[in-house]
């Protein structure tokens, strides 16, 4: 079946690349074990946080203990690594094919790794990125710089009072550029990355095309996993991909799908 897979990548005309959760755990950026326990003992010791997925949830009580943690978080899986070897290898595969990224994680992996910007879109935001929790406006603001700070200056998991953004337009609260409701800033260059999407993924409709579904599971199925497997229904030559160690399984109407299912 990988050789299959490695024939429909040669020979596609078009690869539209879908990336999920599954595949940044699968480069080493995984939000529980040793990479949690050994970053996060004051905030595993002071809140009992099991993991940053549910940490991210957990009810911090002020803005300055909110952003102690936040700042860990974010340096650990935006600013911190590197290109990951993952990524890596995969744009050597796909840097001279006609290729667009749809992804839903916020690490700017792909970005780091060499893929145009102009053929890729971030849907679900950025860890390294500010918006107004309201939001009063449509613009975000690079939080690298500010976050090093919250990281040098941040004591018994609290961060200084000075050092907690606000909104430079309302003064109002900030949140990580992230959607997790109605309140997501869809900003000008989102709106530019999806309409690029789209133009792309309808010339996808008329040739022999490889959807490459990368650790996309069941949290946010309507963005990419759906659609792909939409697509590839309704494009005879188009073939779907799936890497995926929990849900490899397909779907019944389509013949031309390849689920690759790596081990535990």
């Amino acid at each position: 079946m990988l050789q299959q897979a490695k024939q429909r990548i040669e020979q596609a005309d078009f690869i539209v690349i879908g990336a999920g959760a599954g595949f940044f755990a699968a480069a080493g950026l995984t939000y529980s074990g040793e990479r949690f326990t050994q970053r996060f003992q004051p905030f595993i010791q002071r809140y009992s946080m099991r993991d940053m997925y549910s940490a991210a949830f957990y009810p911090l009580e002020t803005e300055e203990e909110k952003w102690a943690y936040w700042a860990e978080h974010i340096w650990a899986n935006r600013f911190e690594p590197s290109a990951l070897p993952l990524y890596q290898q995969l744009f050597a595969l796909m840097k001279d094919k006609n290729y667009f990224v749809i992804t839903t994680n916020v690490d700017s992996q792909f970005a780091k790794a060499g893929f145009d910007p102009d053929k890729l879109f971030e849907v679900q935001g950025n860890y390294g990125e500010l918006q107004c929790a309201k939001p009063c406006h449509s613009q975000v603001y690079d939080n690298e710089t500010l976050v090093q700070k919250w990281r040098s200056q941040q004591k018994n998991c609290q961060i200084p009072t000075a050092l907690v953004p606000k909104c430079p337009v309302c003064g109002g609260k900030m949140e990580i550029h992230l959607r997790i409701d109605h309140r997501f800033v869809e900003t000008e260059q989102w709106h530019t990355a999806q309409q690029r999407y789209a133009t792309f993924a309808e010339q996808t409709m008329q040739g022999n095309t490889v959807y490459l579904e990368l650790g996309i599971g069941f949290n946010t199925p309507t963005i990419i996993r759906y659609p792909f497997e939409q697509m590839t229904y309704r494009n005879p030559q188009a073939t779907l991909i799936r890497l995926n160690r929990d849900h490899p399984e397909g779907f019944a109407e389509t013949a031309e799908f390849l689920a690759l299912q790596d081990q535990k």
